[in-house]
C-alpha cells in the first residue's frame, strides 16, 4: 500500500528551452511565461524569484512555475518605483541610493534579468511590458484586496474563439437550441 506518492511532470527548464528555441516557439514560450506570472498573481501569489530557471515547459508547450521557495501573497508585497537618482554618481554606485525594506519589490528591475537576451527583449516588451511597472502590480493588489477575481485564460490568445472565428462563423448561441 502506498501512503504518499509524489509525481512531477517532466519539463524542460524554461531557461534551457529559450536557449534552444527560435521563431514561433520562442514567442510562444515568452507569451506562456508572462501568462504564468499573471495567473499566479491573479491567485494572490507572487513568485518572488521570477528567473526563467524557476519555470519549466511541459511537453504541450505550457510554461509552469515549479520553484516555490520564495512565494508569498501578492497583498504582502510592497511594489515600488525606483526613485530618480539624487546625483549622476548614484547610478554608478554599487549600492542603491534609496531605502529598501523587506518585502519591497521594484518591477522595473525585472527587465535586467528577463530581457538580457536581445531575442527575448522585444517579445517580452510587446506582450508583457506592464509587468515592469509598479503601478500594474499595485492596481492588481487593490483589486485582490477588494475581492475582485481576475479573468485568467488558460490558453493562448491565438486559441481564443474571438481570434479563431469571426462573428457569425458557426458559433451562434441561441437559448433553447442545442
Amino acid at each position: 500500500m502506498i501512503g504518499h506518492l509524489y509525481i512531477e511532470r517532466r519539463m524542460v527548464p524554461l531557461n534551457i528551452w529559450l536557449e534552444q528555441s527560435e521563431g514561433q516557439a520562442l514567442r510562444d514560450a515568452i507569451e506562456e511565461y508572462g501568462n504564468a506570472i499573471r495567473q499566479l498573481a491573479a491567485a494572490n501569489i507572487f513568485p518572488g524569484d521570477m528567473l526563467f530557471k524557476n519555470f519549466g515547459v511541459t511537453r504541450h508547450g505550457r510554461v509552469v512555475f515549479y520553484d516555490y521557495d520564495e512565494i508569498c501573497y501578492m497583498t504582502e508585497v510592497n511594489f515600488r518605483d525606483i526613485p530618480p537618482p539624487r546625483h549622476p554618481e548614484d547610478e554608478l554606485s554599487g549600492e542603491p541610493w534609496y531605502s529598501v525594506s523587506p518585502g519591497d519589490v521594484f518591477p522595473e528591475e525585472f527587465r535586467h534579468w528577463l530581457c538580457a537576451d536581445p531575442r527575448i527583449r522585444p517579445l517580452f516588451e510587446e506582450m508583457h511590458d506592464d509587468l515592469f511597472r509598479a503601478d500594474y502590480w499595485r492596481e492588481l493588489q487593490t483589486r485582490i484586496k477588494n475581492g475582485h477575481v481576475e479573468d485568467v485564460y488558460a490558453y493562448r490568445r491565438k486559441q481564443r474563439f474571438s481570434i479563431r472565428f469571426s462573428p457569425g462563423e458557426g458559433l451562434e448561441c441561441r437559448p433553447g437550441k442545442a
